[in-house]
């Protein structure tokens, strides 16, 4: 079999092998990215679906929200509002990520979950 045969032959199996990567998300294009993968490389994620996970914390002045886990990772959530009600608690949120240098980490909220003891 020539090479440029066997190479024809792999096309389905490297197209398979992509689609595979794609394993990191849920099918809906919202990838989980653990909140230290989101603070360590946040440009790797910008102007992307995640899903993550933390504690709500927040802050009165300015007051804003964010998530945190205990090394003190965090992405800021919006809207306040629909985070609020689950200040002090570990949720699941799910949105539209996005980094800039000036403004910082923010995750716009699609859904929020409480998350269950430990």
């Amino acid at each position: 079999m020539s090479a440029q045969r066997r190479l024809a032959g792999t096309g389905p199996a490297l197209l398979f092998a992509a689609l595979s990567l794609v394993g990191c998300s849920d099918g809906q294009g919202v990838a989980e990215v653990p909140l230290p993968v989101l603070a360590e490389q946040p440009a790797a994620h910008d102007d992307s679906r995640v899903a993550t996970q933390g504690v709500v914390r927040h802050f009165d002045d300015p007051l804003h929200y964010w998530i945190e886990d205990e090394d003190l990772h965090r992405v800021e959530i919006f809207p306040h509002e629909r985070i609020a009600p689950y200040l002090g608690e570990a949720v699941r949120v799910q949105g539209h990520f996005r980094f800039s240098p000036t403004e910082g980490r923010r995750l716009t909220l699609q859904s929020v979950e409480r998350l269950g003891a430990e």
